[in-house]
């Protein structure tokens, strides 16, 4: 019966390669490129273009093992099935407890929003704009996966527009001596490093579209394929729109500030207010619409598995939504609006806890020769088991390097609440599966080549 459906085989495979395409780039386009750019500035100058293109190469590096993986079989539960797949069954409960309680971010996202929107709607409530854009893109997605890619498809398209007008714009109002050695790497490479590896953050996120795997017509063609011309595309333009946030105004009076500062400057009244609504929004909207959709299907799969009550990932009859799932998803980005989180303090606490997860992922990358030795051969992405490790250590080490460092600048609460977080997932993990009640199914597909 229609009303029992809660597997991730009973996903709508739909999802084109412009549709993930789409995805891609609104998951990476976020409110990074709005407040970082001028940090990077503030590193490196009117250099930023290079940091740019050097921040999508260290993204695309980081997220390599998704690239690789997704071009052997069709994970269904996304990255959860890689490590149910590779890493063994076992990890999957951590895995999948880790992703729940870092879906706090959710809200981190529809506070954005609200900041920058309240400016233009004063006489609405911080708190009230971000539950509203939350309420809003969840009842979008709780009419199906095709509902959320239209609705994708045409917020990116504001969001690209928006960015274009004022790249082109600020291309025309160039300072003359843009090259000037004053102002071209003053940090030297030093500051050309720390500005690239803080461009990284802004370039990545099209990693979101591994787990709509369960949902693409040709998951291992496209979505490596996505990922790689998303998240290198982005950095490109990115890069242009540095060489117009560092070279209209003198570099003093746009170092660590908003890139707002230098789009009031270049654009007429009309089309400031089309740039922070088509991008600054669009940016967050994009983003927390691709979250929302993508979040439900790793615990769809492991409610499949006995982790969770099956009964949670029971599939909407027409739509084929996890109903139940995207309530408990927008209970956990709905309580931490109404009770007032810092936002800064949500952010740090998913801080060490991600670099688990990354871990994990990396782990299942260096497995794959040895679990889907035949298969991997056959991927257009296969390369030899030298190359794939010296790949997946250089990664691991930035991975845990960046962990390390990342934690180590945390607060003492806020270090102990991402310890408490990853013991508690572990622990999860390791009870419920002594407990017999957990039977982690195959939830990969080998596609035909």
């Amino acid at each position: 019966m229609s009303e029992h459906l809660t597997s991730t085989k009973d996903l709508k495979r739909v999802l084109g390669f412009k549709d993930l395409l789409g995805i891609g780039i609104g998951s990476i386009i976020g409110s990074g490129i709005m407040s970082l750019t001028g940090v990077g500035i503030g590193y490196t100058g009117r250099s930023i273009v290079i940091a740019f293109i050097i921040g999508g190469l260290i993204a695309l590096l980081t997220r390599s093992p998704q690239i690789f993986l997704n071009s052997v079989v069709r994970f269904r539960g996304g990255d959860y099935s890689m490590v149910g797949s590779l890493l063994g069954p076992r990890w999957t409960g951590t895995y999948s407890m880790i992703s729940l309680l870092t879906s706090v971010t959710l809200s981190m996202y529809a506070l954005s929003f609200a900041d920058y929107a309240m400016p233009f709607i004063p006489v609405i409530p911080r708190k009230l704009i971000a539950l509203g854009i939350l309420t809003l893109l969840f009842v979008i997605n709780s009419f199906g996966i095709e509902a959320f890619s239209k609705f994708q498809n045409l917020t990116v398209g504001l969001l690209v527009v928006s960015l274009t007008i004022f790249t082109v714009f600020g291309l025309t109002k160039l300072e003359p001596n843009y090259f000037a050695s004053e102002s071209w790497m003053p940090g030297g490479l030093k500051g050309l490093w720390k500005a690239s590896v803080l461009m990284s953050f802004t370039c990545d996120g099209a990693q979101t579209i591994t787990a709509l795997g369960g949902e693409a017509k040709n998951p291992t063609k496209d979505i490596p394929r996505v990922m790689i011309l998303s998240t290198f595309g982005v950095a490109v333009f990115y890069g242009l729109m540095g060489v117009v946030a560092a070279g209209v105004l003198p570099i003093d009076q746009v170092a660590n500030q908003p890139l707002t500062v230098v789009a009031e400057q270049i654009l007429p009244k009309s089309l400031y207010l089309v740039f922070v609504i088509g991008g600054a929004w669009m940016a967050l909207i994009t983003t927390l619409n691709s979250q929302i959709a993508s979040c439900t299907k790793p615990l769809m799969q492991a409610c499949n598995d006995g982790w969770y009550p099956k009964s949670l990932a029971r599939l909407h009859p027409k739509y084929r939504t996890p109903m139940i799932l995207l309530g408990i998803y927008y209970l956990i980005g709905f309580i931490p609006i109404v009770l007032d989180f810092d936002i800064g303090v949500i952010g740090n606490i998913t801080i060490t806890v991600g670099s688990i997860t990354k871990a994990m992922i990396i782990l299942c990358l260096l497995r794959l020769p040895k679990v889907m030795p035949e298969i991997w051969k056959k991927s257009d992405f296969y390369i030899s088991d030298i190359k794939l490790k010296l790949v997946g250590f250089i990664v691991l080490s930035v991975v845990v390097f960046s962990g390390v460092t990342s934690s180590m600048d945390l607060p003492l609460p806020l270090l102990l609440a991402n310890l408490g977080v990853v013991a508690f997932a572990f622990a999860f993990g390791a009870v419920r599966y002594k407990s017999g009640k957990v039977n982690v199914e195959v939830s990969y597909e080998v596609e035909e080549q």
